[in-house]
């Protein structure tokens, strides 16, 4: 009588623990869901306000997360010997370069531009593309986005101008400049002189339809082993006792 007892209650407190285990990921299923949605929102309403003006520009992490996404013009000096070619990054499904170059606003304060995409010789890979940059003070129309995102690499503390990721913290020490929090991905101008740049950006994925799929499982999941234990542990016993 005590054993059969024990195994019902180690097999109570086993159901318990797995129904609050997946319901408990089908919420977090729905957190991720609910934050990507709200990415999405911001995405759609900082897009369509007015240019940051430069002295507003984010200093610190925690501004610049509410500035992401919003339209920009900043006017400065490009640092091109400090430029970076971040490898096999894609843009309309070709692999190649995105361009990296610090932007001076004033002495020892500086914003990395990701000024756009170029493609990759595939007979040299250390050879790099062309790419005229302009000496003196420039003005730029951009967006202002998170710095680049990493790839798997295999090596850290990577030097030299091509490489796999940049840590924006680490390449701040390196070139001896402080750089903003931030990112910002240069966009095209229809009175700027053409570039061989591309600039065709690709927002975040956001798809919020997933997480929701997902939560479904999950909490269908909670569900189905909560009426495996009422038909196995309760209703089939008093079936059978009859």
């Amino acid at each position: 009588m005590i054993a059969g007892w024990r195994e019902r209650a180690i097999f109570l407190v086993a159901t318990v623990a797995a129904c609050a285990g997946t319901a408990r990921l089908g919420v977090w299923q729905l957190d991720r869901a609910a934050q990507k949605q709200a990415i999405a929102d911001a995405i759609r309403t900082r897009s369509t306000q007015p240019p940051l003006p430069q002295a507003e520009l984010a200093r610190d992490a925690a501004a610049a997360v509410g500035q992401h996404y919003r339209p920009v013009v900043v006017s400065g000096r490009w640092l091109a010997a400090r430029t970076v070619f971040l490898d096999n990054r894609q843009m309309d499904g070709r692999p190649g370069f995105f361009v990296l170059t610090p932007l001076e606003l004033a002495p020892g304060d500086a914003v990395l531009v990701q000024r756009g995409w170029l493609p990759r010789n595939f007979q040299d890979r250390t050879q790099l593309p062309a790419l005229p940059t302009p000496e003196g003070a420039v003005r730029l129309f951009g967006r202002i986005a998170p710095p680049p995102s990493s790839l798997l690499g295999f090596s850290e503390g990577e030097r030299g101008p091509i490489r796999q990721n940049l840590v924006l913290d680490d390449f701040s020490r390196e070139i001896g400049i402080r750089l903003r929090p931030l990112s910002i991905q240069q966009l095209d101008e229809p009175s700027a002189p053409a570039e061989p740049l591309q600039r065709r950006w690709s927002q975040p994925v956001l798809d919020t339809g997933k997480h929701h799929g997902y939560a479904f499982q999950w909490f269908a999941l909670s569900a189905l082993i909560a009426g495996f234990y009422v038909w196995f542990q309760i209703l089939r016993p008093r079936r059978g006792g009859r």
